[in-house]
């Protein structure tokens, strides 16, 4: 791959070191290939996704082969193994991942993988990448024609996964350091797909250590580094009324109607009320029958937010709306027949839940100066804008660890390669680039590290850990 230029830089000042280059580009091998194949072969969709109707969930079968094949580059397992059961009784823990984890089978068969190259280092000497193994539902043969890959995970994640790989095996050839001087770690996960938020894969991971100065999310990004991950949460409006017959609607409570208006009230009052977040509302349900008033149904949200103050202010703004939505329901009914109970008794019979909250969101611009010195002029890759927003992964969970800094980064896009969506498919052109920008990142990352006890150092000054040193070790067994 030829060199990215670098931006230019101000007059006076010194040029700036060209981006690092390998000798020869990181390429996916047939080998690569082959496993990327297996593990689109293999289904990963938990419960939460899949419910009982789909193929039996096989993360464990996945993690042995990708363990397997990364051995051959010298990293080797730390851990593998599903969180312990109190990691999933936690207020902020969504309460369909509370309810699903009531199955004492249901973690059993969601294990995580922890990977390592090297020796443990400090934090500051560790790049730790993020990858997830478990997708979506729907599954259907794996393919792949010479050119392109399709199957369930191709892009989300099980592509950008197999092309970590490539890049860590052509960062070795380029750079022997690299295993150590500086470390790799890698987290394989469950529990991203499903609306589980990582809180049994990513966060556990994270709060046993398992983290770096330097850590990328393996999500599609256009192969632009997004140093933001907005959280999110769900919301569940409850009409709670009684049902009548289709012959006397009058005599009961409308609950089709009344969330149809509060649907309606809040895609138009509280979009504009979240300032760095998107409104979905989506899940309205009360029957399925012609002749029947439904006295019960439900509504869901989902409101995305890209920092805790902006988390609580969209709570209160989504109450508020939710307030004024009943209220003009009342107003423009009252006078109707069939309806007049319905308006009456609105509000008593109108509730909201949270199946989630609280949870945290990423925002990383600024925080490490060096890093994203890296990752733009040493590494040669482009920064997400400012202005575009940003989108939900497991990378919230790097919010408040101090020390060091988060990016999402990978290949493709989420729309464009049907991630989530059927014929999801990624492009070996596509993985190749990505295979050769990990390698530059982790080139780069040898070369030149954070500014330590001597700011500005490279890393070449550092050595491995000695035994009893610094609070800023990884924690790792």
């Amino acid at each position: 791959m030829a060199d990215v230029p670098a931006p230019p830089c101000p007059a006076g000042s010194a040029a700036p070191a060209p981006p690092a280059a390998l000798s020869v580009p990181a390429r996916l091998t047939p080998a690569d290939h082959d496993l990327l194949l297996d593990l689109l072969g293999t289904p990963t969709a938990g419960p939460l996704e899949a419910g009982t109707e789909g193929p039996d969930v096989r993360l464990w079968e996945a993690g042995r082969a990708y363990a397997e094949a990364a051995a051959t580059l010298g990293l080797r397992v730390l851990r593998h193994a599903p969180p312990e059961p109190a990691a999933l009784l936690r207020d902020d823990v969504p309460s369909t991942v509370r309810k699903a984890a009531q199955d004492e089978t249901f973690l059993a068969s969601q294990p995580s993988l922890v990977l390592r190259l090297g020796p443990e280092l400090p934090l500051r000497d560790m790049v730790m990448f993020n990858v997830h193994l478990d997708t979506v539902a729907g599954w259907w043969p794996a393919r792949f024609d010479g050119r392109r890959f399709t199957g369930r995970g191709a892009i989300d994640a099980k592509g950008p996964a197999v092309a970590l790989l490539a890049g860590i095996r052509a960062a070795r050839a380029a750079e022997p350091a690299l295993g150590s001087r500086v470390g790799v770690l890698i987290q394989a996960v469950a529990g991203e797909e499903g609306g589980a938020m990582g809180t049994f894969g990513t966060r556990p991971l994270v709060e046993d250590g398992f983290t770096g100065g330097l850590n990328l999310f393996c999500e599609p990004t256009g192969h632009r580094f997004l140093p933001r991950s907005t959280a999110s949460m769900t919301a569940l409006v409850r009409v709670e009324g009684e049902d009548a017959v289709d012959d006397r609607p009058d005599a009961g409570h409308n609950a089709t109607v009344l969330l149809g208006h509060i649907s309606s009230h809040l895609a138009r009052a509280l979009p504009p009320r979240i300032g760095d977040g998107k409104v979905c509302v989506a899940g309205l349900h009360t029957g399925e029958r012609h002749n029947r008033v439904y006295g019960t149904g439900r509504l869901l949200l989902n409101i995305s937010y890209g920092s805790r103050p902006a988390g609580q202010a969209a709570e209160a703004a989504l109450e508020e709306a939710l307030r004024e939505a009943l209220t003009d329901f009342a107003s423009r009914t009252a006078g109707i027949p069939d309806l007049a109970r319905t308006a009456a008794d609105a509000t008593r019979i109108t509730s909201l839940h949270w199946h989630k909250r609280g949870l945290p969101a990423l925002d990383g611009r600024g925080r490490a100066p060096w890093a994203e010195d890296l990752l733009e002029r040493r590494a040669g890759l482009v920064r997400w804008p400012d202005e575009e927003p940003a989108f939900t992964c497991d990378a919230i969970w790097m919010a408040d660890l101090p020390d060091s800094y988060t990016a999402v980064f990978g290949p493709g896009d989420l729309d464009t390669n049907h991630a989530h969506a059927a014929g999801e498919y990624v492009d070996l052109d596509d993985l190749d680039r990505y295979a050769d920008e990990i390698a530059r990142i982790l080139v780069a990352r040898v070369r030149h590290g954070p500014p330590g006890d001597g700011a500005g150092e490279d890393s070449h000054a550092h050595s491995a850990a000695a035994p009893g040193a610094a609070a800023d070790r990884n924690p790792l067994r």
